[in-house]
């Protein structure tokens, strides 16, 4: 058995198990697949990520290489030492710099054209070489 997630012409997404690939290939090319929501007939795979079973009690990997291990570390300091200011990194950053708010490491997320007016008005600022973990 294998689930696809699938979209129809009026963008409804939806879900269905077919005994296999070929199953669903052999309905598709005769016309026998419909949208669960509205019914029509313009079905089409949608993009999916793949789900891999892994055990419970299986062990996460460890990084693989010497600068992995760094960047992990490096990741964890930050995350333990400072304080995640969200997507009021632009604005807390500037408030340190002009001394309204007390001075600490703080990190978070900052559009382009607001980084860019930290680094002209002398507020120190770098990007770190990860992104968001809700995002990953």
């Amino acid at each position: 058995m294998i689930k696809y997630r699938l979209t129809c012409a009026e963008e409804h997404d939806f879900e269905s198990w077919f005994a296999s690939s070929a199953d669903y290939d052999r309905l598709e090319v005769a016309g026998l697949l419909s949208c669960a929501v509205c019914g029509s007939d313009k079905v089409e795979k949608a993009i999916m990520a793949p789900q891999v079973a892994v055990p419970a009690d299986a062990p996460l990997s460890q990084p693989a290489s010497p600068a992995e291990q760094a960047l992990r570390a490096l990741r964890e300091k930050v995350e333990r030492e400072a304080d995640n200011v969200g997507r009021e990194f632009a604005t807390e950053a500037r408030r340190i710099h002009e001394g309204e708010a007390p001075e600490r490491a703080i990190y978070g997320q900052a559009r382009g054209a607001d980084v860019r007016g930290l680094i002209e008005d002398g507020v120190p600022v770098m990007p770190l070489p990860w992104g968001d973990k809700k995002a990953n």
